[in-house]
């Protein structure tokens, strides 16, 4: 996808965001996030996009603490939110491709990170904002689904911190029924070491249409019926959050 795309995404991400969160009040309890109720998931996200776009605007290199406010509620809160989004929203929109600053996953360029990246984090967190209010989320496209699936597998469980991890060497692989992506992830005691392809015999295969396993990874929605090792899906379910 490209840059433009993902900005795109964010614009509506956020509104939708918005709009469940206003519908369901900022005293609503968050299923998908259960020590969560809605004020703090707009504090949360709204803090992350002033953040992010804090970077790409002032070309900072350097990591800054992100700052959640206190105090907000009710209509302030989700306006204070919606200004948020729009800033952001505006500020990638807005930016030169050749800016340089400060990112935590490989990309092309730092801006292509800030909007992949926000795209995905505001389209998670709108899934956690219509949960609040009931009903079925909001379907995003397969092709966009499929993006964030690579973000998660390639991006942050590369990084050290991820504790999907296996005394012995393991093989889990995702498969995507619509768009045909896979991912091969290889689990040892190091963090995981996931490739684009099938290679290799796996021990546990998750696969569903890329909707269904972006919301399933991301624990957002129930992991798919996994054929192989159970084992390896529980491992998943228990120590992938991010």
């Amino acid at each position: 996808m490209e840059t433009a795309e993902f900005v795109q995404a964010l614009e509506t991400e956020g509104r939708l965001l918005a709009a469940a969160a206003e519908e369901a009040g900022t005293e609503a309890k968050v299923p998908t996030c259960p020590e969560w109720q809605v004020r703090d998931l707009l504090r949360h996200t709204g803090a992350v996009h002033r953040w992010a776009a804090a970077y790409v605007a002032e070309q900072t290199t350097e990591r800054r603490p992100l700052v959640e406010p206190t105090g907000l509620d009710g209509a302030e809160l989700i306006a204070w939110y919606r200004d948020s989004h729009r800033h952001l929203v505006g500020t990638l929109a807005g930016a030169s491709p050749e800016l340089e600053c400060f990112t935590f996953l490989p990309a092309p360029s730092p801006l292509a990170f800030w909007a992949r990246r926000q795209a995905h984090e505001t389209a998670v967190h709108r899934v956690d904002a219509e949960s609040a209010r009931g009903g079925a989320p909001t379907e995003v496209t397969p092709e966009f689904a499929t993006d964030g699936i690579d973000e998660l597998l390639r991006g942050f469980h590369a990084r050290p911190r991820s504790r999907v991890r296996t005394p012995e060497p393991r093989v889990l692989r995702i498969r995507t029924e619509d768009t045909g992506a896979v991912w091969t992830l290889r689990l040892s005691p190091e963090p995981p070491v996931t490739t684009r392809d099938e290679s290799g015999e796996a021990e546990c295969e998750l696969s569903a249409p890329a909707g269904q396993l972006y919301l399933a990874l991301w624990n957002r929605a129930p992991l798919p019926s996994a054929t192989g090792d159970q084992a390896l899906a529980t491992l998943w379910r228990e120590a992938s959050a991010i």
